[in-house]
């Protein structure tokens, strides 16, 4: 929920919505989180209570001492810090024997562990060079509406892989994020493969424009008809 209204926020500033508009937008977020804890809180029987949840992922993150809450996260390191430089190699890791969720939440620890660093930093250079391409078809988009598209289908896809990795390395709290494209999963691939299928649509879009639209060049068009367009 909070990757998904960041993005709305991302796109409301994008699409050039007045600053006090998505400053509002903020507020009532935050108003009506507070509110939904506050409910949970007095409340605790009457919904499924997941503020418990998130509070303990936090303090476990935040108190820096180990405990049963923090079995995952002590895997995955052990499990980069087993990988060393070039890793231990393909299938031949150890720890996703004991590594809860190792082919989803975790995957990256495994990666780490059997390709090293070298093989962690090019799946992150992969997922900028996606960034990359991201960023150039929503550039070069016709349309508000393409522009708007691809930047909500595909911002989301490196900004869950940045969370996923930040996780392996206890930068962030657990969150339950999967490694697009790469983790194991129903609906999640499908999702992730949907959004590239629509930035490549986009991208196929305005190729095919620039193909009906093709400029003749200056030396093959006729002096008159260029006398013409200058008048």
């Amino acid at each position: 929920t909070a990757i998904l209204f960041f993005m709305v926020l991302v796109l409301c500033f994008l699409g050039g919505y007045p600053m006090k508009y998505i400053w509002a937008i903020i507020g009532v977020g935050i108003l009506c989180f507070s509110m939904f804890i506050l409910v949970n809180k007095a409340f605790p029987g009457a919904l499924p209570n997941r503020i418990d949840t998130w509070m303990s992922r936090i303090e476990n993150f935040s108190n820096g001492e180990d405990s049963d809450a923090d079995y995952q996260i002590e895997r995955a390191k052990i499990a980069i810090a087993t990988g060393g430089v070039v890793g231990v190699g393909a299938g031949k890791s150890v720890m996703k024997n004991f590594l809860p969720q190792s082919s989803s939440d975790f995957i990256y620890a495994i990666i780490v562990e059997e390709y090293g660093l070298a093989g962690g930093l090019l799946l992150m250079f992969l997922y900028m060079l996606l960034l990359f391409r991201i960023v150039i078809v929503a550039y070069k988009a016709d349309s508000v509406f393409g522009k708007l598209v691809v930047v909500g289908v595909g911002l989301p896809i490196v900004f869950q892989a940045l969370i996923n990795m930040a996780v392996a390395v206890e930068l962030f709290p657990v969150t339950g994020q999967t490694l697009p494209l790469i983790s194991t999963g129903g609906t999640s691939i499908w999702m992730s493969c949907l959004a590239v299928g629509i930035i490549l649509s986009v991208s196929a879009k305005r190729q095919e424009a620039m193909a009906q639209t093709k400029v003749v060049p200056e030396e093959e068009q006729n002096p008159l008809e260029i006398l013409s367009e200058q008048l």
